[in-house]
């Protein structure tokens, strides 16, 4: 198992999530009225909402070109794939596994 982290993933995509040394016990607190921290969230919210849309989109057209070209093209995985990465950001401070506001972007 431990050979298996030290090896470069083949995966395009990754995710890694730090242990924190020390975590807050306002926002632990925050976890615990969970309506309270998704309040906080409703920016993102709304932006993401926005931008699953034209990712499902870009998923369609990139279904097309897969079909035609059999390549993914680069700038639609890149959306994509940074749409994916906010939602997991959020996702991640929504359940308290960091202490990071999310900030906004798609890298």
């Amino acid at each position: 198992m431990d050979n298996e982290q030290t090896q470069p993933s083949q995966y395009p995509v990754t995710f890694d999530a730090a242990y924190p040394e020390k975590s807050s016990r306002l926002l632990a607190l925050l976890g615990l009225l969970f309506f309270l921290k998704a309040i906080l969230l409703i920016p993102h919210i709304i932006i993401l909402y926005f931008l699953g849309i034209a990712a499902m989109i870009a998923t369609w057209i990139a279904y097309a070109a897969i079909l035609f070209t059999g390549k993914y093209p680069r700038s639609l995985f890149d959306f994509v794939a940074g749409v994916m990465r906010w939602q997991m950001r959020i996702n991640a401070w929504l359940f308290g596994l960091t202490d990071k506001y999310p900030p906004f972007g798609l890298q």
